[in-house]
C-alpha cells in the first residue's frame, strides 16, 4: 500500500477562486463573491478545526499588477499570512483563468509578464518564511483552452483556437516554473486538469470517442514534452499531477453522461491507476465534490475507490474537497450548495453542512486504520 508523504494532509479543502470574464464582459472573483477575502482568517481556522492541513486557494493576478511589473499584495497578504498563523500549507494557484486587462493573452508579452509574476510571487513568499511552497501555475490547461478558445465560455472568448491557446498556456506554464525555481529550488508544482472517460453512443463513434477520451492528456504530454517538444517540455515539469474528477466527467460520445452506478461506468480508481501508469508521477486529487444532498456520498465514492488504488500501489497524496465552500454559479450567480461551509453571516460564521462534516471525519478515520494496518501487515512480514 502506498503510504502519502507529500502534503501535511490527506484530506484537504479548496477555495474557489476564478477571476475570468464571462462572455458579456463581467468579471468573476470568486473569493470576494464567496466572502473568503474578508474572511479568511476565520475559513483558514475551520480548515484546521477539521484537519484540513493542506489548502488550495488563489491569487487575483488582475488586482495584484494592475500596472505592468508593479506589483500591489495587498489582496494576497492577508490571505497568505491567516494561514501561516493557522499553520496551513497552501498549494497557490497563481492563474486561475484571469489575467490583468492590459495584457492580451495570445502575445509573447503574456508569457514573459506571467514569469515576471511569478518569479515577484516566490521572492515575496521566501520572504515571508515559506521554505517549500506548492503551486499550481496555470490552472486546468486542457479545460481553458475547450472553455475559452473553442467555445468562447469565457476569456479569451474564441472559437477555433484552443490547441493556440494551450499552447500558449503550456509556455507560460513552463515560464513560471522556471522562474520560480530560478528563486526557490524546492518549491513544488500541481499540474492540475480533469480526467474524463468518454464511451461511444454507437459502434461507428468508437475512434471519435477514444479520441476525446485521450485528449484529456494532451496538457501534460506537452509539459512533458511528450507531444510538440519545441514548445520547451521536459519530463521534470511534471511534478505532481492534479486529477480534478466530479460526477459529470464520465459520458456518452455525443450522448448523456454516464451516471454512477450505471453498467458502463468506469470505477474512477482505474482511471487513477491509468493516468499513474502514463506518467509515473505522484497525484492529487486537486477537485471533487457534488451539490446538494450528494455532497456525503460522493465523497464516499471517492475515498473508497481512492483506498482501493492506494491499496494497489497508486501514489496518491490526496483529496482536496472542492469547492470547500458554497459559491455563486459562473453564469447565473445561483446558490451553489457544493461545499463543508456555507456563505458567511454579518460576522464571518459559516453553517457546516453536517452529512458531510460526518463523512469527512469517517474517511479521515477510515484511511488512518488503513494506514496502521499496513504498518502492521509490514512488521508482522
Amino acid at each position: 500500500m502506498h503510504r502519502p508523504t507529500i502534503f501535511a494532509g490527506f484530506f484537504q479543502g479548496g477555495f474557489e477562486c476564478s477571476t475570468h470574464r464571462r462572455h458579456d464582459d463581467l468579471r468573476l472573483d470568486l473569493i470576494a463573491a464567496t466572502g473568503h477575502d474578508l474572511h479568511a482568517a476565520t475559513d483558514y481556522a475551520l480548515m484546521a478545526a477539521h484537519a484540513l492541513f493542506t489548502v488550495r486557494d488563489g491569487l487575483r493576478w488582475h488586482l495584484i499588477e494592475r500596472s505592468p511589473d508593479q506589483y500591489d499584495w495587498s489582496s494576497f497578504l492577508p490571505m497568505l499570512r491567516a494561514a501561516q498563523d493557522q499553520r496551513l500549507q497552501v498549494i497557490w494557484d497563481i492563474c486561475h483563468y484571469g489575467w490583468p486587462d492590459d495584457l492580451d493573452i495570445w502575445r509573447p508579452a503574456f508569457v514573459e509578464r506571467f514569469a515576471r509574476f511569478a518569479a515577484a510571487l516566490a521572492r515575496l513568499l521566501r520572504d515571508e518564511g515559506i521554505a517549500e511552497p506548492f503551486y499550481s501555475p496555470v490552472n486546468e490547461i486542457s479545460y481553458w483552452a475547450w472553455a475559452g478558445g473553442d467555445q468562447a465560455l469565457f476569456n479569451p472568448l474564441a472559437r477555433g483556437r484552443g490547441q493556440e491557446l494551450k499552447h500558449q498556456l503550456v509556455r507560460a506554464n513552463i515560464a513560471a516554473i522556471e522562474a520560480i525555481r530560478a528563486v526557490e529550488p524546492r518549491a513544488r508544482f500541481v499540474q492540475i486538469d480533469p480526467v474524463i472517460h468518454v464511451l461511444p453512443s454507437r459502434p461507428a463513434d468508437t475512434q471519435a470517442a477514444e479520441a476525446h477520451r485521450e485528449a484529456q492528456y494532451e496538457a501534460w504530454d506537452l509539459l512533458t514534452g511528450r507531444a510538440w517538444p519545441g514548445l520547451g517540455g521536459r519530463p521534470e515539469y511534471l511534478d505532481i499531477v492534479g486529477v480534478n474528477y466530479y460526477s459529470d466527467n464520465q459520458w456518452f460520445y455525443g450522448g448523456a453522461t454516464v451516471p454512477l452506478g450505471h453498467p458502463a461506468y468506469r470505477p474512477f480508481q482505474g482511471i487513477l491507476a491509468e493516468v499513474y501508469q502514463r506518467y509515473r508521477r505522484p497525484l492529487l486529487i486537486a477537485e471533487t465534490g457534488a451539490e446538494g444532498e450528494a455532497r456525503a456520498p460522493w465523497l464516499r465514492y471517492v475515498a473508497e475507490q481512492t483506498f482501493a488504488a492506494l491499496q494497489r500501489g497508486v501514489p496518491i497524496e490526496g483529496i482536496c474537497l472542492y469547492p470547500i465552500q458554497d459559491y455563486p454559479g459562473w453564469f447565473d450567480e445561483r446558490h451553489c450548495s457544493t461545499g463543508l461551509i456555507g456563505v458567511p453571516d454579518n460576522q464571518g460564521r459559516r453553517i457546516l453542512h453536517s452529512p458531510l462534516q460526518t463523512e469527512l471525519r469517517t474517511q479521515q478515520a477510515m484511511l488512518t486504520r488503513l494506514l496502521e494496518d499496513s504498518s502492521a501487515s509490514h512488521f508482522l512480514s
